[in-house]
Formats: structure tokens, sequence, C-alpha cells
């Protein structure tokens, strides 16, 4: 067959590592069977989060585990790294469509991010359709295995939490970002606060870098100038009367004493090799005795599927005109479907939601809970299994699409439908556009810190969902909507030995998952409900 002899070759092929420059001169369909050999296994096996799908990526595209060919350089990955955190969205879920994009292009870009995504999706609508056939009141066994399922989870969300903050504290700024982040989200909460609250962060830090941190320096400077002037002054007057003739001061040699450059020979012998880097991005070595050779880098082969910028303004601009349309409409139609309110939460939730899967847990529920769409205890059991799931937590937007419009005679798919784009296209759309001038925009020290801050205190609202989460994660009978693990020391046990198992002794996050809903049927073993 045809494609099975694509496959064959494209998996040979890709193995070489001379190869890996080739793979932009291919055909769609080579660059499609390309992307499908590489990633096909990651919507089955992507487990624990975004923290554990950034190293994955990082080990199969940048490392190139298993002798195959990298598909980018460390700097690039960096840089892309801080786009999809300082972007709103699905963090991993943007990064494996960037390095997609990068090398392959648009189209076999997009078809990355459904191998990505699918499974999850279509077994988080399918839970939606189990979840829709229980009974109001479970059984009890039922809520001790949600809690210890929920309990697992807050333990989960808490070390993302804690891994996030040792990437995002560069300095006291940021350190003191994520500790106002996390007390802000803590004492307010409303569909507006979060993305002022990031933006505010971002604005700070600009202001700092480029304002007051040199002004204070330049004080500080004189400061020390005047001490020392003074300190001077001190000496001075101990020292007088006490005087060195010339004639005692050593004389120094040539070898000693300071030395003037031939201005003909000096550009000529600084160095006999210096390295430099191209516009294109290929790194250039010029020796004085072999003349200017270049040297491939894995970073060549992300030019050819590079946007244009006028296209990427293109797309930004219109994306920005998209939602201001949609949140108009949102606020002003007295009538609405409730197919568009749901589609226009997942929207707005899509664009607003900075720090990826864990943050936005406690939004959606007050997108579809508090609207009423979504019962509490519905909600809270997809929130127990949505961590067990592979690929991005996002894929949580399905399941509540599927349940929201289900109170309808429109087909739940398409509710499931709505959430998965509805939440997924913001953050994808605004990478695409914002990669395409981000070459031009990293040279800006003030973007730089811009983007800082919005990290470090979208981090700190990771902080406030374990609070949040911690808040509602207790399920009996008698309270299906949820209450605090601090109700029953045995649900912090099960959190701070889900903490343990993934920080200190490796345990993969499903795992711990696993192992959380085990302690919670152990529990009503033990003590019943």
């Amino acid at each position: 067959m045809p494609l099975l002899d694509i496959y064959r070759a494209v998996r040979e092929q890709t193995r070489d590592q001379r190869n890996s420059l080739k793979a932009n001169d291919r055909s769609l369909v080579w660059r499609l069977t390309e992307v499908f050999t590489r990633m096909w296994d990651l919507g089955f096996t992507a487990f624990g989060g975004p923290p554990v799908h950034f190293q994955i990526l990082h080990r199969r595209f940048v490392d190139g585990v298993g002798g195959k060919t990298k598909w980018i350089d460390e700097q690039t990955y960096q840089e892309l790294f801080a786009i999809c955190q300082a972007l709103p969205g699905p963090g991993s879920t943007k990064m494996l469509f960037c390095v997609a994009l990068l090398h392959a292009g648009i189209i076999p870009a997009i078809f990355a991010f459904l191998i990505w995504s699918l499974p999850g999706a279509i077994g988080m609508y399918g839970l939606s359709l189990g979840v829709q056939r229980v009974p109001e009141k479970l059984p009890s066994v039922v809520y001790a295995l949600l809690s210890g399922l929920n309990a697992s989870t807050v333990g989960i969300v808490a070390l993302a939490a804690v891994q996030l903050a040792d990437k995002a504290i560069t300095n006291k700024l940021t350190r003191i970002l994520v500790i106002l982040g996390a007390c802000a989200g803590l004492c307010y909460n409303a569909l507006w606060y979060f993305p002022v609250l990031v933006l505010i962060g971002g604005i700070v830090c600009v202001a700092w870098d480029m304002l007051l941190q040199q002004r204070i320096g330049k004080l500080k400077a004189k400061w020390r100038k005047r001490k020392d002037k003074g300190s001077e002054g001190a000496a001075e007057e101990n020292n007088q009367g006490e005087s060195i003739e010339l004639e005692q001061l050593p004389q120094e040699g040539p070898a000693e004493g300071l030395q003037r450059r031939n201005p003909g020979t000096s550009l000529k012998s600084r160095t006999s090799m210096e390295r430099a880097v191209t516009a294109e991005g290929s790194s250039v070595v010029r020796s004085s005795e072999d003349g200017p050779r270049t040297t491939a880098t894995p970073d060549d082969n992300t030019k050819a599927h590079k946007i244009p910028v006028k296209v990427g303004i293109s797309i930004i601009a219109a994306f920005l005109a998209s939602f201001a349309i949609i949140m108009a409409l949102r606020g002003t139609l007295k009538i609405r479907t409730l197919a568009f309110d749901l589609f226009a939460n997942m929207y707005l939730a899509g664009t607003i939601i900075f720090g990826g899967g864990p943050v936005v847990i406690p939004l959606l529920r007050e997108y579809t809970v508090q609207p009423g769409w979504v019962s509490p205890r519905d909600f809270l059991i997809g929130l127990a299994i949505i961590q067990a799931f592979p690929g991005p937590n996002f894929n949580f937007g399905v399941f509540l699409g599927a349940l929201a419009i289900a109170r309808t005679s429109t087909p739940t798919i398409f509710g499931a439908f709505l959430g998965y784009i509805g939440i997924f296209a913001p953050g994808i759309i605004l990478a695409v556009g914002i990669q395409s001038i981000w070459r031009a925009l990293r040279t800006r020290p003030w973007v730089v810190s811009l983007l800082k801050g919005i990290n470090a205190t979208a981090v700190g609202l990771v902080f406030t969902a374990v609070y949040r989460l911690w808040e509602i994660g207790y399920l009996t009978p008698e309270a299906s909507n949820g209450r605090s693990l601090a109700d029953e020391p045995w649900w912090v046990v099960v959190c701070a030995v889900t903490y343990a198992e993934s920080a200190w002794f490796g345990f993969p996050p499903a795992l711990a998952i696993v192992v959380g809903a085990v302690l919670g049927l152990l529990w009503y073993a033990a003590v019943g409900m």
C-alpha cells in the first residue's frame, strides 16, 4: 500500500539525524505521516498535566530520545515555552502545536493537535453520557472513591503549583508577584478579575524593570559615592603630615605597567576564532585559518513554515474582533440560546485563563455550575476523572459542554463540540499569531518583562486553584456540592501522600491518582460514611 510505504520510509528517514533538516522539503503527505509517527501515542500516554507534558515534549523533540531527530533546539524550545506560559489557554497543547507548526507547517500542526487532544476528549464525552444516567444519589462507596480521587487531585495540582513557581521565580519581584497573585485570587472571584490581575502583574514588572529599578539603582550609586567620599576625606585627615617621596615609589617595568594597544592590529589579533549567529538562525564559525563555514542546527528547519508577520497580525486582529463581538452580544442580547451562552463562556474561559490546566478547573466551575447548567456533583465527578485521563485538562470543557446542553433537545455531542472549540481555539489562535512577530518582539526588553510578570502572577493563581479545589473536594451523600477536605483528616493524609509520591518518589501522576482512589476505598471499608 502506498500509505504504508510512506509510513515506513518516514520512520527510517526520521531515525537518521542527518535527514532532520530535509523535512520541510517534503510533500504534505510526507509531513503529515512524519507528525503521526512522532506523536500518535501522546494522546494515550501523556498523563500528569502540563509540568509532565513539557518534559515529555522536551525529551522527544529537543533531546531526540530514542535516536530520533531533533525538531527544534534548546533556545527555540525555551522561547516557545515563554510564549506558551504567557499566553492564555492550555500551555502544553500550545507547545506541541507550535513545535509541529515550525517543523511541518500549519496543516500538520492542526493534525498534531487532533492526535494530542481527541483521545481524551472522546473519553470525557463518553463519561458525560454515563454521568447523565447516574441516579442523583450514589452509593456511599462511590462518594468515598470520588473523595479519594479529588483529594489526590489537590495534591497533584499543589505539586504543579510548586514546580511552576520554581520556574517563574527569578528574582524578588517575581516572588512578590506570585504571592500577591495567590492572595488576590483568594480574596475575590469574578469573570473579569483573573485577566485584570494577570495584566496588572505584567505592567508592574515592566514598570520596575524599565523605570524604577534604574532610578533606584542610580540613587543607591549616588548614596554609595557620597559615603565613599566621606570615608576618603576622613582617611586623608588621618594621614595628614605623612607623605611618600617620589623617589621611594617602586619603578614599574613595561610588563607591569599599562600597555597601549597597537591600533593597526587590534581587530585582527583579538581572537583566532569567533562564533556568530546569522540572521537566518544558522550558526557560522569564522576561523582565521580555515575561513567561514556554516554548521547546521535544528533551528534551521524552523524557517520554512514561519508565519509571515502580516498574516500573524491579521490573525491576532481577527481574534480580538471575534472576542469583542461575542462578548458584546453576550452582554447586550436579552434573549440568547443556551448553546450561544455555552460557547461564549468557554470562549471567554479559553481567552482569560493563564496558567493552564490547574487554573481552568475552578474557573469552569464558575462558568457552568453557577448558572445551573451542570450540577456540583457531576462537576466533581468529572474533576475526579479528568486527572486520570491522558492529554490536556482542557478536555474538561468537552465533558461540561455535553452536560450543559443535555438540558435541551439539542444532541449532547453538539455541546461537547462547542466546549472543545470554545476552550481550545483562543490559545491556539493567539499562539500562531504571536509566533509570527515573536522574533521581533523578543528583542524588546519591555516584552520580556511583561511576559515575566504575567507568568509569575498566573502561577500565583495556581495556588488559588489549590485552595478552591481543597474547599470542594470532600463528597458525601448529604453534601454532594462538596465540603472542605479539612473536615475529614483522612483526606488531608491522601492529599499529602499524593504530593509526596509524585514529588519525592517519582510516582507518575496517573498512578498517584489511582493510589488516592484506593485510599478512599480503604477509608470506606474502615469507617464507612
